[in-house]
């Protein structure tokens, strides 16, 4: 398993906001993450990335504990991520951005350049890259987030909230963009309100509710477990 969380548990104070957290990503694989909002989805990020220290448990990445591992050992090791509000350089132009995420790897100027432009073909801004980030859209900033990311080389990418506040149309070829993603070698774990997208691109998903694993495995199954139903999904989407 590429990635491995195991029996995480986080604390603020006296408040328990992950307790005792099991699941993983296999190589190559898309793994949704879904709960309702303050379920604690954003928070596992932040124990991944070693924003957060978690109070129990380990987490294992490619065989290698990182649990009090350094953000930045963490992003060079080979993980990624997104951030739900999305915040570009706003006066630097698309390609300058991406840059600062190819400077990860690169120290030449040239080197990071020509990597962020093969990296703004990938994900569609190439005719955007003259372009100030502050002068985009929603949907191309999301686009140019998952760039920058993109630009560290991952092998895991998180993504948080890609699809959040994008019409349908932008929705599919974020979509798209994802499986691009993943054929290159990519494993993602993606949290996701949008639930026919990611039910779409998910092999598995996990399912958190008040810090709590409630449910995981293949969409279908998720998508009629009952305390998911009850605790997130609702009637209607059973139903539909």
């Amino acid at each position: 398993m590429l990635l491995e969380l195991a029996g995480i548990g986080k604390r603020f104070g006296g408040l328990q906001v992950i307790r005792s957290m099991d699941f993983g990503v296999d190589a190559g694989e898309i793994v949704g993450l879904i709960g309702p909002n303050g379920a604690g989805k954003t928070t596992i990020f932040n124990l991944v990335m070693g924003v957060y220290r978690p109070d129990d448990g380990r987490i294992v990445f490619d065989g290698h504990d990182i649990t009090r591992v350094a953000t930045e050992d963490i992003c060079r090791r080979g993980i990624a991520r997104t951030f739900q509000v999305v915040k570009p350089f706003g006066n630097l132009t698309t390609w300058q951005n991406v840059m600062v995420g190819a400077f990860l790897r690169m120290r030449r100027q040239d080197e990071a350049r020509a990597w962020a432009a093969e990296t703004l073909k990938v994900v569609g801004l190439w005719p955007r890259r003259h372009d100030l980030a502050r002068g985009l859209t929603i949907g191309l900033r999301k686009r140019l987030e998952v760039a920058r990311a993109l630009a560290t080389r991952p092998r895991l990418l998180l993504l948080d909230e890609v699809m959040g506040g994008l019409n349908p149309t932008e929705v599919q070829g974020m979509m798209a963009l994802v499986r691009d993603v993943r054929a290159q070698g990519v494993s993602v774990l993606i949290i996701e309100h949008v639930m026919a997208a990611v039910m779409s691109l998910s092999d598995r998903i996990v399912v958190l509710h008040h810090g709590e694993k409630i449910a995981e495995g293949p969409p279908a199954h998720v998508a009629r477990h009952p305390d998911v139903v009850q605790a997130y999904l609702g009637e209607e989407h059973l139903l539909a």
